[in-house]
């Protein structure tokens, strides 16, 4: 990708009105475009982190049996109505509208129910458990305000898998299984060292549930962390002593932070199999209901909190696994026929050579493609200039922590496949 024929452009200032660290630089750096309070456009920059973002949910999805599937946003009231879940009294976050043929429809905000219904037509026997259906999919919850950038939002996509199980007892195997991923997902997306499996309140659901939760100063959620098992309870289940029992949590070292919710898993039970009428015959030709879980990931949310915890003082510090492009490419040719010539060499070759690469091949000075390199974050610069040119070596300098190296063009190549442009720090 050529950055003069980029799409969008940098931004000196964040919009006035936008408090939150990581919706001011995912502006500024031209990821995303702010149409209204808690809504949000991917811009080319943004939707590429994010599809990398979710790629990585999918690949840990499909590990665990998970079959990939895209629901209806539009929601019908009846089913919902089963489940006692219709009634704005009852769930206050309904976005509804209504058709001119008469009727409301709603926009789901989550999709246990429909999902629940569908599977009546796939589920009859015990053999066709368990199953692990999942999808990304647009949610729409009404928030009374909207806040924290894009970690709080009011139209969002949402990973949301579901296990339907013969039992408890095979539901807690995949149970585990799912919270493995989600580890494996949040160290891929480079959270991992900040990020706590913490015990929640399971609501109406079970007597508990688990968030995942990264530790952070701009979070809205307060945990108690357990630094030695790397667990944590979140703020609700604090007081109470069962959670300690079941974990084996040391309560005497617990230290209070803020944290940002990344992901949830919840034991549902039969609560909607009951409800909708999913039910499938055991070995012994009895109807039994389905057992289910629910496993949340917002990717959007994903990518925020990491915008919001690894940038620094210049801008966005992308992991190579989420960032938009493996490489920046500087030219810096003052007016050198050479240097451009060289340039667009590199570029042609890391191109051929699989790598992906932002071609900063505008006519604008160096403190002004440095600074938007900077803002955007991309792992790995990569200058072509006169003084390169005479040396035989390009300058490549990693977004992370500066650390900075000279190589040939055959180096450069040879290192990338390797391990994202061989950085220290990936």
């Amino acid at each position: 990708m050529r950055q003069s024929q980029l799409f969008t452009k940098t931004r000196r200032e964040a919009p006035s009105d936008e408090v939150s660290k990581n919706a001011q630089l995912l502006i500024r750096a031209g990821f995303v475009h702010k149409e209204m309070a808690g809504v949000y456009d991917l811009l080319p920059l943004g939707l590429r982190t994010f599809n990398k973002v979710v790629g990585i949910i999918r690949e840990e999805m499909n590990a665990i049996g998970g079959q990939e599937l895209h629901l209806s946003a539009l929601q019908d009231p009846a089913v919902w109505q089963k489940t006692d879940r219709w009634d704005d009294k009852k769930v206050d976050s309904w976005f509804k509208t209504e058709l001119k043929t008469g009727g409301a429809l709603g926009l789901g905000f989550t999709h246990e129910e429909p999902l629940t219904n569908l599977m009546r037509e796939q589920v009859s026997s015990w053999r066709d458990l368990p199953t692990y259906p999942y999808q990304f999919q647009t949610k729409f919850r009404n928030e009374t305000r909207a806040k924290s950038g894009l970690m709080r939002t009011r139209e969002f996509v949402m990973k949301d898998l579901y296990s339907f199980s013969t039992n408890s007892t095979q539901h807690v195997e995949f149970y585990a299984k799912a919270a493995d991923a989600y580890k494996k997902i949040f160290e891929r997306a480079g959270l991992g060292g900040k990020t706590y499996m913490t015990f929640a309140s399971g609501g109406s659901f079970s007597k508990y549930s688990h968030e995942f939760q990264t530790e952070c100063e701009a979070g809205e959620d307060i945990i108690y962390i357990d630094d030695a098992s790397k667990m944590a309870v979140n703020k609700e289940v604090y007081d109470d002593p069962e959670v300690y029992k079941t974990t084996g949590i040391n309560k005497a070292t617990l230290r209070e932070a803020k944290a940002i919710e990344v992901g949830n898993i919840f034991t549902l039970g039969t609560r909607f199999s009951d409800a909708l009428g999913l039910t499938y015959k055991n070995k012994e030709g009895t109807d039994t209901p389905v057992f289910m879980g629910s496993y949340g990931i917002g990717p959007a949310r994903l990518m925020a909190t990491v915008a919001e915890l690894l940038s620094d003082a210049k801008g966005l510090v992308w992991p190579a696994s989420v960032a938009p492009f493996d490489v920046h490419l500087v030219e810096l040719s003052g007016g050198n026929e050479d240097v451009k010539k060289e340039a667009e060499e590199v570029y042609r070759e890391l191109t051929a050579a699989g790598v992906e690469v932002l071609f900063d091949d505008r006519d604008a000075r160096a403190g002004e493609k440095f600074a938007d390199s900077d803002l955007m974050g991309i792992p790995l610069r990569v200058v072509v200039s006169q003084k390169t040119l005479a040396e035989g070596k390009f300058e490549c300098v990693e977004r992370h922590g500066g650390h900075t190296t000279h190589k040939t063009l055959s180096e450069l190549i040879t290192d990338l496949p390797r391990g994202k442009a061989g950085l220290s720090h990936v």
